[in-house]
């Protein structure tokens, strides 16, 4: 069998800037922005909120490598944090700050869209993992695209991390979707049975102004527009490293093990996104808990038994990419709960959600 290319990686993450004292989010990310720029330059950058900081690592080799940079982003992040008087969480919604108390970056993009998206903009004050996995073909990148939509939800549900909003428990795993969902092109891809008709179709938004640029289709899954990467975006921030590192992981097989099947002129089932959907709604609501459907039987299965399914599938390609290690963290997750699980937990203990934002923070470096 012919080797594997090497799929490399880019890993992008969005944190809350904290105030110890009130546990609340802070407006102050210029700071912590302004002084990474000296030392970190293009891998940390502002983002729509004051309070959110969003990272990203330079072209990684594999997972090992995606591993130092991640870690070394966190702690960075978190130096400069403390020397402004404040803490640093990985969770994709705060436990209980409002967005209207948040302010907007300086920033002529960010004015663009929130004169375009009014409160749809303001109000979506979420933190998302964004995985990038390199590949050159842009005709075999979009066949993966469309056979890798059927796993988002699995995936999804094991990084959910944002059962609370404004206050409240919501009663989903991951409310962040339910949130982002407000904003136009987002959620799963439709099928695109060409390049040249994916393209016609940016084309066409482009030209009849309703982006100036195709980075504004912001779906849960996308052939980057100017890298020769196809970008996964569904995902929950995760509180740790360690769980971050296992969904790059994840996903770089599942994209290393569509490809071998492409390359073998094998085809995975291609569902209807209608179909696609209604998993992604379970998983938003029950993360790991719940059941999804199995399409190919038809039936109600645990979410976990899907996710060892995947496991399966993706088994024959994870020792050349060198990632078993970080790929078998997925058992840690199911044993330990998502984020999700987790703050739930302590939340359930408590039932104060200031301890909720300090375990979020007391997570973020652990391990590094």
């Amino acid at each position: 069998m012919k080797k594997l290319p090497q799929f490399t990686i880019g890993v992008e993450e969005e944190y809350q800037i904290i105030d110890p004292t009130t546990r609340d989010l802070r407006s102050h990310m210029s700071k912590i922005v302004d002084g990474g720029k000296i030392q970190l330059r293009e891998q940390v950058k502002a983002e729509m909120h004051q309070s959110v900081v969003e990272v990203g690592t330079n072209i990684c080799q594999n997972v090992q490598e995606a591993r130092k940079e991640v870690a070394f982003l966190r702690n960075k992040i978190s130096e400069l944090a403390a020397q402004q008087g404040l803490i640093v969480g990985a969770s994709s919604t705060h436990p209980f700050s409002k967005w209207q108390d948040q302010e907007i970056t300086d920033d002529p993009r960010y004015h663009t869209i929130v004169d375009e998206l009014k409160d749809i903009a303001r109000s979506n004050l979420i933190f998302g993992l964004h995985v990038h996995v390199g590949i050159e073909s842009r005709e075999v990148a979009l066949q993966v695209m469309n056979q890798a939509c059927y796993f988002l939800p699995h995936i999804y549900a094991l990084t959910t991390n944002s059962p609370f909003w404004e206050g409240r428990n919501t009663g989903f795993k991951a409310f962040r979707a339910k949130i982002f969902a407000k904003f136009p092109r987002t959620g799963l891809p439709e099928y695109f049975d060409s390049v040249q008709s994916y393209d016609n179709f940016l084309e066409t938004l482009v030209k009849t102004n309703c982006i100036d640029n195709p980075k504004k289709i912001w779906w849960d899954l996308r052939m980057h527009p100017f890298f020769s990467t196809i970008e996964f975006r569904i995902c929950d921030m995760c509180l740790t490293v360690e769980e971050t590192i296992c969904i790059v992981a994840l996903i770089q097989a599942v994209v290393a093990k569509l490809y071998k099947l492409i390359m073998n002129n094998i085809s995975y089932n291609v569902y209807r996104i209608a179909l696609i959907r209604e998993n992604k709604f379970r998983a938003a609501r029950n993360g790991i808990e719940g059941k999804l459907i199995d399409f190919g039987k038809k039936q109600e299965v645990p979410t976990v038994d899907l996710i060892m399914e995947l496991l399966e599938f993706i088994d024959d390609v994870v020792d050349e990419l060198g990632s078993r290690e970080e790929v078998n963290y997925v058992h840690q997750i199911l044993k330990n709960g998502t984020g999700a699980d987790q703050q739930l937990k302590v939340f359930e203990e408590t039932q104060d959600l200031t301890k909720v934002v300090d375990f979020i923070t007391s997570k973020f470096t652990e391990g590094i």
